[in-house]
């Protein structure tokens, strides 16, 4: 029977923490829209002007849910796995990869809808926008970077 042997890729510490910083940001954008949205208080706009038209709009839920639940939730996760590639878990930075790269796509199709479909911008949308998208960059920097040696291989 064969042996085959499995590495996992470990980011620079430098790089996980980054993820780390940016993930609680993200987290803590969408957290604030997501209780403005159930409080139905408006949310101030102070660099663009339609944060309430975005927020409004029919693109701004999905269920009956408001998508700043849905990041809250992916930047929770990006936030986990990050942590976890911090202290050796070279596998969940791969998940974080994943993660990272489906955020900053959806983000750009936000992006595309609060320009083209809606006619406005949310700033605070932007921020995650912004948000996802650096979790991204990180994330291919990483790809680049030289990464750790893993701290263990593991045989099947």
């Amino acid at each position: 029977m064969g042996s085959k042997q499995v590495t996992r890729f470990v980011p620079k510490r430098w790089l996980a923490a980054a993820a780390i910083i940016v993930a609680i940001a993200g987290l803590f954008d969408s957290v604030y829209l997501t209780i403005h949205h159930y409080t139905a208080e408006p949310v101030p706009c102070s660099i663009t002007e339609g944060c309430e038209m975005v927020l409004t709009s029919a693109y701004a839920e999905v269920a009956g849910l408001p998508l700043a639940i849905f990041g809250a939730a992916a930047y929770l996760f990006a936030l986990t796995f990050a942590s976890m590639a911090l202290f050796g878990r070279g596998g969940m930075w791969l998940l974080y990869g994943l993660l990272a790269t489906m955020m900053a796509l959806f983000s750009g199709w936000l992006i595309y809808v609060q320009a083209a479909l809606i006619g406005a911008f949310c700033q605070f949308c932007l921020l995650s926008a912004l948000s996802s998208s650096l979790l991204f960059v990180i994330f291919v920097v990483s790809l680049i970077a030289k990464p750790l040696p893993p701290p263990e291989r593991i045989e099947d």
